[in-house]
């Protein structure tokens, strides 16, 4: 395991400490004052202590060494952690929309001075915890899954902050609903991309950043002896984790270790890929040879016998 994997798995449980702390604090006081975007707030911080506590057990589970079973170790947990919590979050807007629209019709009273200072405190410990998720890995998954559940209990602060403002100076109880479907509309744009990017991977795509066309293009450029790439397929085991599986056909005469390594040098230094399986072809491409074989054989035992 790399030092930034510890790094992000100690911000994790950082993040955890701070948000499970607080959300009590909310919940009491959106409980108290009435206010909705106190309470969407509170709930907010109890899945997102929940999916801290699955994103650090996720990295956790990452660290268990390969077996028989699973000679890629743990790593797609982190993904599974993401995917998780981008579903968790779509299941929270919702609840969130479904309430607000209910009080946009029926508004109800609300403590204003509990409200303000409740949502004040909120915002404090949100951006702490933000600040520390947002100093980990970008690229990891699980680290953005949990700082996108962070980052909506921030403008969930933000929103009952400027909610109960405008309570407290027009009476404008109705701004306590409207904010919150704002910032629900704002965590489900950020759900939904951690879903897609979470389902690509997990369904085995291409990972978004890498052209394959540019990848047979540089390496029939610039390896000697190479004059056609095929069966090319590239995934992701984890976003930082990138694969790739290779045909490569080779000129009579040419070289095959040292353009194996010349092909692995350019993965690694051009397109970041360090995990690598190349298939080394000088007559043909041996899986097509194969088929048509079997093709042929299987003409043969159909034609017709003679008489």
């Amino acid at each position: 395991m790399t030092d930034r994997h510890f790094d992000n798995k100690t911000r994790v449980g950082w993040a955890l400490a701070v948000t499970a702390s607080f959300m009590v604090v909310e919940a009491v006081g959106g409980w108290l004052s009435g206010s909705l975007a106190l309470l969407a707030d509170a709930g907010h911080m109890l899945t997102d202590s929940l999916a801290l506590a699955v994103a650090l057990y996720a990295f956790r589970l990452a660290e268990k060494p390969s077996d028989p079973r699973r000679s890629y170790c743990y790593q797609r947990a982190q993904v599974l952690a993401a995917l998780g919590n981008g579903a968790a979050l779509v299941a929270i807007v919702l609840w969130i929309a479904v309430e607000a629209i209910g009080r946009l019709f029926a508004p109800q009273p609300i403590a204003v001075g509990t409200m303000l200072v409740v949502a004040i405190m909120g915002l404090a410990a949100n951006a702490v915890a933000f600040l520390i998720l947002h100093g980990g890995d970008r690229n990891n998954l699980n680290i953005r899954g949990a700082t996108l559940h962070v980052l909506s209990d921030l403008l969930g602060s933000v929103a009952a902050i400027i909610a109960a403002l405008l309570i407290a100076l027009f009476g404008w109880v109705s701004v306590d609903p409207m904010l919150s479907l704002v910032v629900a509309a704002l965590v489900l744009r950020n759900a939904w991309k951690l879903l897609r990017q979470s389902a690509h991977i997990l369904l085995e795509g291409t990972p978004d950043w890498l052209d394959l066309d540019a990848v047979r293009g540089t390496l029939c450029a610039d390896v000697e002896g190479v004059i056609g790439i095929h069966h090319m397929h590239a995934w992701c085991l984890t976003r930082e984790h990138p694969m790739v599986t290779l045909h490569v056909e080779l000129a009579d005469g040419s070289d095959p270790g040292a353009a194996l390594v010349a092909i692995k040098r350019i993965l690694i230094s051009n397109f970041g890929i360090d995990h690598s399986t190349i298939q080394l072809e000088t007559r043909g491409c041996a899986d097509q040879n194969i088929a048509k074989n079997e093709l042929c054989l299987e003409g043969e035992s159909r034609a017709p016998e003679s008489v």
